[in-house]
């Protein structure tokens, strides 16, 4: 797909049902590059992709991330955010990728206060990265919400994510299960979001 960057921006929507086949090689890097790419603050560039496509780890966090949400209660402190998940959990059929083939996990070091910033700048460019190639894309959130969780902890350093780095945004990634196979392009009506020019 060769669009200008405005049209990809307007494009771009969530895709939560995948097809099973991996992510063609090339594409992958590119959406990986685009991440790497993304600004960062002093250009500290400490962001750490762990790109993750084997069937076993991904099944292993999927299992991780229900069994922990499982031990939890709804409050309402927490029902806006991870109430969905725990209901889910608790029911015993919660996949929180998407059953996507690719995860990608972008973590950050713990003290560093821009890590927010410029993982969500890198996640927002792989987003785009991925409507530009035809393929889907989800922002996951799971992974952050259990961030300090030491069952989740321990297997993401198993993985290669350092001790002093933590999970601050995910990416589902992989080929939309739509009929056309394209991602969802429908430009919508932008609701909330207020705009005061001063």
């Amino acid at each position: 797909m060769e669009k200008d960057a405005l049209t990809v921006i307007a494009t771009r929507h969530s895709t939560r049902k995948f097809k099973p086949e991996m992510v063609e090689e090339s594409l992958l890097e590119k959406v990986i590059e685009a991440g790497r790419r993304a600004p960062s603050g002093k250009s500290k560039n400490t962001n750490h992709f762990l790109v993750i496509r084997d069937a076993a780890v991904l099944n292993k966090l999927v299992e991780l991330v229900q069994s922990e949400f499982a031990k939890m209660d709804i409050t309402p402190e927490n029902q806006d955010n991870v109430g969905g998940a725990i209901k889910l959990s608790k029911k015993g059929n919660y996949v929180f990728k998407y059953n996507a083939p690719v995860l990608i996990v972008v973590a950050n070091k713990k003290d560093y206060g821009n890590n927010m910033a410029d993982a969500c700048a890198a996640v927002e460019n792989m987003l785009l990265a991925a409507n530009a190639l035809d393929l889907g894309a989800c922002w996951i959130n799971q992974l952050r919400w259990l961030r300090d969780n030491p069952v989740l902890l321990a297997y993401l350093q198993s993985l290669g994510m350092k001790e002093d780095e933590w999970v601050c945004a995910s990416v589902s990634l992989g080929y939309p299960d739509m009929p056309d196979g394209l991602p969802n392009r429908n430009i919508t009506t932008i609701k909330g979001n207020e705009v005061t020019y001063i």
